[in-house]
């Protein structure tokens, strides 16, 4: 119900469920450095309108997993660049869109707890587990030598909206040895979702491929 609202609500309205913020200055003032800025925004709360929010007269790219249904895919892209957004596939393609923009200066975004093909992944600690672990992002920062920022927006209680919150990633996420930065990918997660653990897709299957071929489901 509260994906219905962030897609269908005029923008000013979806904004205005944003009530307090925390880190956004220096998230503004890395943007208009002119660095390229990959920000990563992990299934955790409402991530739709931490995106719409976020990226207000700001030049970005979002990467999003295109729907099998073509008819959610066409309500996906209207609604997603109403304000200006950009939108890539998580394809060869959308990489190569996504490198153009960072190399640009400009915002990408990326939900970095999405479950990669095995060609694309690494496993690595994520909540003391193993998980198959994108290393898109790792790649697109040695390329880009861009900064790399996680958040996500906080449902508040009693109804009183969200809080917005933005940090910069782990360290080790600029590591050139890439299971070093993957991991460090992962604990920039676990960063955020501690912010909020009752709030976090647990249900998305992070887990389900295990290093010894086993799964679980």
């Amino acid at each position: 119900m509260e994906m219905g609202k962030s897609w269908m609500l005029p923008l000013e309205k979806v904004c205005s469920l944003v009530t307090q913020t925390e880190g956004l200055e220096s998230f503004q003032e890395a943007v208009n450095s002119s660095q390229g800025i990959v920000l990563l925004a992990p299934h955790l709360s409402n991530w739709e309108i931490f995106a719409v929010y976020v990226s207000q007269n700001i030049e970005s790219t979002f990467m999003y997993q295109p729907p099998k249904l073509l008819a959610l895919d066409r309500l996906l892209r209207r609604v997603r660049s109403r304000g200006g957004m950009k939108l890539a596939p998580t394809d060869i393609k959308g990489v190569s869109l996504v490198l153009k923009a960072l190399k640009r200066g400009e915002l990408v975004g990326v939900l970095p707890d999405q479950v990669p093909n095995e060609e694309g992944g690494e496993f690595a600690k994520f909540f003391g587990e193993q998980a198959l672990t994108m290393t898109l992002v790792s790649k697109l920062v040695a390329r880009s030598q861009a900064r790399v920022f996680c958040g996500c927006a906080v449902r508040l209680p009693k109804g009183e909206g969200f809080k917005l919150i933005i940090r910069e990633a782990d360290q080790a996420i600029y590591n050139e040895d890439l299971p070093t930065s993957v991991r460090g990918l992962n604990k920039s997660v676990e960063g955020c979702v501690l912010l909020a653990v009752e709030q976090y897709q647990w249900e998305y299957k992070r887990f389900r491929k295990q290093p010894d071929g086993k799964k679980f489901y």
